[in-house]
């Protein structure tokens, strides 16, 4: 499995001296955000990580590598490069053996991390069980990762684009805890509340890593999800973006629009609809989570 893992010299460091290292994902740069703000994104991020007193560690494939921790060449390169592939749980082994570029989605940047022994990883909003899955059956491949792979994971919460109650009830069944940051409220990433509370509202990084250590030392196999809410001042009207998210979702099946291609239609089409407004508030949500990710890696370690 190590012959498949490349640390960069900075996470290499880290990991020689037991610093606490973050994971992040590269989906957000190559599928989720137009360039330049995607790279500049990525290496502000990386930052805040950083002068919080941890180590970023962006993850990608490359070469026929698991990169963990990225050059700024790289970086550069993943956000410039087209067509780089979108890689999940099931489409790792074929990017690896293919020698293609690939950017990990949270599912399989989780199961990167854990293989590099990273316990927190940071992103803008997981995946969840799409709206119409009674007959499409679409599930994302990141609440079935949350349910088997041992890695917190900070987010926003799930996208609004999502039916969020049937998310949160997929969670529960696979025993997958939901703890939210200075609410009780699950956040909606674009809204701080979806309508539905967490399971547990734990605020302070000490409380989070302690709830953490507790259940991997039972012997709880899983991921734990950790949804802090969009800043108020970032936040967009539930009103406005559930009536845009509505009519997006309508353009995409009338496009049909299927599969991987879903998210990355809406996510643009949300973006056009209101002006640019929702990939500011995606910017700094994703900053927003980076300081509180950063946090919990350092008192993971404490």
């Amino acid at each position: 499995m190590q012959n498949y893992l490349v640390y960069s010299e900075e996470v290499a460091h880290a990991r020689a001296t037991g610093k606490p290292v973050v994971a992040l994902e590269s989906t957000i740069i190559a599928h989720g955000m137009p360039y330049p703000q995607n790279v500049q994104t990525a290496r502000e991020v990386e930052q805040i990580i950083r002068d919080a007193g941890a180590v970023p560690a962006t993850i990608a494939v490359i070469g026929s590598k698991i990169r963990v921790g990225l050059s700024a060449a790289e970086l550069e390169l993943l956000g410039t490069t087209p067509d780089v592939m979108k890689v999940s749980r099931r489409d790792l082994p074929y990017v690896l053996a293919s020698g293609k570029m690939g950017a990990t989605t949270v599912a399989a940047t989780m199961i990167c991390a854990e293989l590099a022994g990273i316990e927190v990883f940071v992103t803008g909003g997981i995946g969840g069980v799409h709206r119409g899955a009674e007959t499409s059956f679409d599930i994302s491949a990141d609440l079935q990762e949350l349910a088997q792979t041992s890695v917190a994971v900070v987010c926003a919460g799930a996208k609004s684009i999502l039916d969020l109650g049937l998310t949160l009830e997929y969670l529960e069944t696979h025993g997958v805890p939901v703890i939210s940051v200075g609410q009780r409220q699950f956040p909606a990433f674009f809204t701080r509340d979806s309508g539905f509370n967490a399971d547990f509202q734990l605020d302070s990084a000490q409380q989070q890593a302690g709830f953490i250590r507790t259940k991997w030392q039972l012997g709880l196999r899983g991921g734990v999800l950790v949804a802090n809410p969009v800043p108020e001042t970032d936040a967009m009207p539930k009103t406005e973006i559930d009536a845009i998210t509505q009519q997006a979702l309508q353009e995409a099946d009338s496009q049909g629009v299927a599969g991987k291609a879903v998210t990355p239609f809406l996510l643009n089409r949300i973006k056009q609809l209101t002006g640019g407004r929702s990939l500011a508030t995606n910017i700094a949500l994703v900053k927003n989570n980076a300081r509180v990710g950063a946090q919990l890696a350092i008192a993971l370690r404490g």
